[in-house]
């Protein structure tokens, strides 16, 4: 490829591997630079005390508070980014999520578009990522115009069990939509694929699927170890006229006609903040002073229930989840979240959060327990931002809504202990653990307010997208990767048609 393509895509995760996929039939030049390289088939890879004691995994970076303290992130840099260690659950918003929802401590904004504009592609997005997944299960979901191509995973016999006695208690679980082949997820390894990484091993990650779709076609490279370090625009502030990166620790520039970011809610947002110049002073992006702002992060926590007369021999036990206090409290009252399985938890994963506790007492725990994860909306809020300082991230994350999250965790505790689990205990996440970081770069239809438009497209700059978590304006309560997947698959049929085509 010349130093000019068509279209650079920064970043290999959900957004930008799913764009890619959705552009590379336009025959268009593209070069993806993703800043990491390939998770390689090694036994590590399910070595859990590797993982969650020693985090092997986790990147050798520093964020850091506002009052100059630094934290590790969990935020991976490799090809398919996150994606490569998720849950696997690959859920559509709700209906309602698009209009405006009321909380206890505030109002989640009204989408620029409805659901019903999104949703031929998430059909698209499910077929894509080859989703598994049952309907008619859930009362909160939306109309589908097409039905799973696949069966969903079955629950293991102790799963099986609780699901009936969740529904016994009045619950209506439901079987949650994954990308997981679990047969090939199996034979690689007896472990669950929840926060494991995966090498083709049988989960559909951003690798896997869309990114190894694209390359198929002759038109679409990838280049890995390459970080971008700034954009760069006309004098006039408008068009961006070139990408500077590094390779290899070789400072390199690409002059692309298109600009797709997609490296990720944080990252993003600093590389517009770090861009800025004489005709952006704030940043790219950034006329309307929102880039970096309305940072959500999903309320979560760990949910254990232990009961002595139960025996949980399960491998994986992430098949099942319950939506009976999503749009509302389950007494008419305001919504509360989602709640759905962890991946299996064992006592070489207790560990990592328990270290002075024998890993032997901890298993004996675990034999006996389920693992649940409750999520609840985080209200977008300009005060909750990523800013720049320099090289540094600096990131201000203030909660919103942590009551309802509070009075999710109280409702599932009461479910459970009358479902036979008389001890429950739980353990909120902190930003340490990154909950489906989203909206710092949000699409609306007024740039006062939005830096992109409803097609990703900055307003600010006709050539430059962002494609990622950044652009989703609400965090809704359920994991936001398929969202992502579904806009980006229908950006990308509009650059075709728009930008390719003229």
């Amino acid at each position: 490829m010349t130093s000019s393509p068509d279209i650079v895509i920064i970043g290999s995760g959900i957004g930008g591997a799913t764009i890619a996929a959705g552009l590379a039939p336009s025959g268009a030049e593209i070069l993806i630079l993703e800043a990491g390289g390939h998770i390689e088939d090694l036994p590590v890879n399910r070595d859990q005390r590797a993982i969650f004691q020693r985090g092997h995994f986790r990147p050798k970076e520093t964020w850091y508070e506002v009052d100059g303290k630094g934290f590790n992130p969990g935020n991976y840099y490799n090809v398919g980014g996150n994606s490569k260690f998720y849950g696997a659950v690959l859920t559509r918003y709700r209906r309602e999520d698009f209009a405006e929802m009321r909380h206890p401590e505030g109002v989640s904004p009204a989408w620029p578009f409805p659901y019903e504009e999104l949703e031929p592609w998430y059909c698209r997005a499910e077929e894509l990522y080859q989703v598994r997944g049952a309907l008619g299960e859930d009362p909160t979901e939306p109309p589908h115009s097409r039905p799973y191509a696949f069966s969903p995973v079955a629950d293991e016999p102790a799963i099986a069990t609780v699901r009936e006695r969740l529904k016994a208690a009045g619950m209506h679980p439901f079987s949650l939509p994954l990308g997981i082949d679990i047969d090939c997820w199996l034979a690689k390894a007896k472990t669950p694929w929840d926060a494991h990484p995966n090498c083709f091993d049988g989960k559909m990650d951003a690798e896997t699927t869309a990114l190894a779709l694209a390359l198929k076609h002759g038109n679409v490279r990838l280049q890995v170890h390459s970080r971008v370090t700034r954009l760069e625009t006309a004098p006039d502030g408008r068009t961006i006229t070139a990408v500077h990166y590094a390779h290899n620790g070789e400072e390199r520039v690409l002059r692309p006609k298109l600009v797709i970011l997609s490296a990720g809610a944080v990252q993003s947002a600093a590389l517009l903040l770090r861009s800025a110049n004489d005709a952006n002073p704030a940043g790219l992006a950034n006329r309307s002073d929102q880039v970096g702002r309305n940072f959500m992060n999903h309320n979560s926590s760990a949910v254990l229930a232990v009961s002595p007369w139960y025996r949980n021999d399960s491998v994986y036990q992430k098949t099942f989840g319950f939506n009976d206090f999503y749009l509302s409290d389950g007494e008419g009252g305001l919504p509360l979240g989602n709640v759905q399985l962890l991946g299996r938890v064992s006592g070489a994963i207790l560990k990592g959060n328990l270290p002075r506790v024998p890993e032997r007492l901890l298993n004996a725990i675990s034999a006996h327990a389920i693992d649940f994860y409750a999520m609840s909306e985080d209200l977008p809020s300009p005060e909750s931002r990523v800013m720049v300082d320099g090289e540094r991230i600096v990131l201000q994350w203030r909660r919103t809504n942590w009551k309802a999250h509070q009075q999710l965790v109280a409702k599932l505790k009461s479910v459970l202990r009358k479902a036979g689990f008389p001890l429950v205990l739980a353990r909120a996440f902190d930003k340490r653990t990154p909950s489906h970081q989203c909206g710092t770069v949000r699409i609306g239809n007024d740039p006062a307010v939005a830096p992109l438009d409803i097609w990703c497209r900055a307003f600010d700059h006709p050539n430059l997208f962002v494609v990622d978590a950044g652009f989703l304006p609400t965090s809704a309560a359920v994991n936001p990767a398929l969202t992502i997947a579904a806009q980006a698959l229908r950006v990308a049929d509009h650059i075709t048609r728009k930008d390719l085509a003229a």
